[in-house]
């Protein structure tokens, strides 16, 4: 048997607009389900997100005001600690 052990479809579920459903389909032993792969295609779209966010702060963090403001910072805490 497949991965999905209840293939009935309940009242409630023939309620549902069928566009809205996300029945697995059935064929012989192998089970297809329709929303395989979302969660690859969500983490894809993360990771692009993620990259986009870095390259921004890079380019925030290469500017010459905080480029100085961040010398600064690492100026006073050696002077300090002398």
């Amino acid at each position: 048997m497949g991965i999905f052990q209840n293939t009935e479809i309940t009242t409630a579920e023939r309620s549902i607009e069928p566009s809205m459903q996300h029945s697995p389909v059935i064929e012989g032993d192998i089970v297809h389900d329709p929303e395989a792969g979302a969660t690859t295609a969500e983490y894809g779209i993360v990771m692009l997100a993620a990259v986009g966010f870095a390259g921004l702060l890079v380019a925030i963090l290469k500017s010459p005001e905080v480029n100085e403001l961040l010398m600064g910072i690492v100026r006073n805490a050696l002077n300090t600690g002398a």
